[in-house]
């Protein structure tokens, strides 16, 4: 099933129109076949490349057109379930190195990022985590606590210590460090122009129809004819992901606006992101022009409204939410749309090889940090194909039980 991954007006529109890649001629085989020229795709050609194998990147549509055209670049390596309660789900080791991984990830983006040709405006942000309520003070107040006592750099805000920062007043506040914001479209294609023509084959509007299984190879039937690889992943997005079943996945749908640029934005003490306990939230993120990017109002339902006026209408709340942040400052809306995400039982990702299919993968980045998780499961992935050992793999695998986050 093909799921309407977005509609409205995309910020990043424009990036993906950029810089088409020319077709090459398909080379006979392929160590790996990557399903999907999104961030995810993107990130495992970048790594597996590295390691002198073949790659070719197949998607249905522009690469970076999919589900990271409507991606807000918001990175940082705190999730939608907090480390507090991702120990009690997963166990103190595991929940500790999964946020370290994430933290590590930030790092391996800003590293990739400084590599390339083109900008993809990378720039390291501070992230504050406000309650958005009194009763939600104890369990910002534990993950703090958490955070602090596994060396995590972080600080506590009363409700005072916010006002003397900045003008609204919220019951308290974690300020986390050295998260970051990107240009999603411009990070993906720009890290496939790099390894495009000569490590990485792209090749654009071209649909997997199907993969055939022979003793020692694959053959992936597409629309521009078959091709043959050792390995496969497929790097799909919030879009359907062929032949996994048993993942527990709730698609849902989220809404965003970008304002026109800001001449001002010195009431925003250091241009953090910005987002709540409360649930759904509403995040918010500057851009390198000045613009506010701010989404949120998550609705259960698994694929994007066709209604303009209905996508509006949302918008039109979200402004206000930023506008009871930041009375002070004239907002325009310039860019409004709306969005699918996926987010899994236990909001981890997916990431590693078919449970039956031992040439088969998936880098699936449910949840709020698809970006970040990326990063991590292109190296979790590189290992699998590589035959080298990755512990870090067992906590995010396809065959893993999510009852406890029922």
């Amino acid at each position: 099933m093909i799921v309407n991954l977005y509609n409205g007006k995309l910020l990043w529109a424009e990036d993906s129109q950029e810089g088409l890649f020319a077709r090459s001629e398909a080379l006979n085989h392929y160590d790996v076949i990557i399903v999907g020229g999104g961030i995810s795709g993107a990130l495992s050609a970048y790594s597996l490349a590295a390691e002198g194998l073949s790659i070719a990147v197949i998607d249905r549509g522009r690469a970076g057109g999919g589900s990271t055209a409507a991606n807000m670049g918001v990175l940082q390596y705190s999730s939608d379930v907090m480390l507090h309660e991702l120990i009690d789900q997963i166990g103190r080791d595991k929940a500790i190195r999964f946020y370290k991984l994430c933290q590590q990830a930030l790092n391996q983006l800003q590293e990739i990022a400084d590599t390339l040709d083109t900008s993809s405006d990378f720039t390291r942000r501070n992230s504050l985590y406000f309650a958005s309520e009194p009763s939600h003070v104890d369990r910002l107040k534990k993950e703090y606590d958490t955070l602090a006592a596994h060396g995590f750099k972080v600080d506590y805000w009363t409700q005072e210590d916010l006002l003397s920062h900045y003008h609204f007043s919220k019951p308290a506040a974690l300020i986390t460090y050295s998260d970051a914001e990107v240009n999603p479209v411009r990070l993906s294609r720009g890290i496939l122009h790099k390894l495009n023509p000569h490590q990485v084959h792209v090749f654009e509007h071209v649909e997997v129809t199907g993969i055939e299984e022979a003793v020692h190879h694959l053959k992936v039937h597409t629309s521009a004819g078959p091709f043959q690889c050792s390995q496969v992943i497929f790097a799909t997005g919030y879009d359907s992901a062929p032949g996994l079943t048993g993942t527990k996945v709730n698609l849902m749908r989220s809404y965003a606006i970008a304002t026109e640029p800001v001449d001002d934005l010195s009431c925003w003490k250091d241009r953090v992101l910005i987002w709540e306990t409360r649930r759904p939230y509403v995040y918010l993120r500057t851009t390198m022009d000045g613009r506010i990017i701010a989404g949120g109002m998550d609705e259960d339902n698994p694929g994007a409204p066709h209604s303009e006026a209905f996508i509006h209408k949302r918008a039109e709340m979200i402004k206000r939410e930023v506008h009871q942040l930041f009375p002070m400052l004239s907002l325009k809306i310039a860019f409004t749309w709306a969005a699918v995400f996926g987010q899994s039982a236990d909001n981890l990702p997916f990431i590693g090889r078919h449970p039956t299919k031992d040439r088969i993968y998936y880098l699936l980045g449910y949840g709020g940090n698809g970006t970040v998780y990326s990063m991590v499961g292109a190296h979790i992935l590189r290992d699998l194909i590589l035959g080298r050992s990755n512990p870090d793999a067992d906590i995010v695998r396809l065959a893993r039980s999510t009852d406890s986050a029922e």
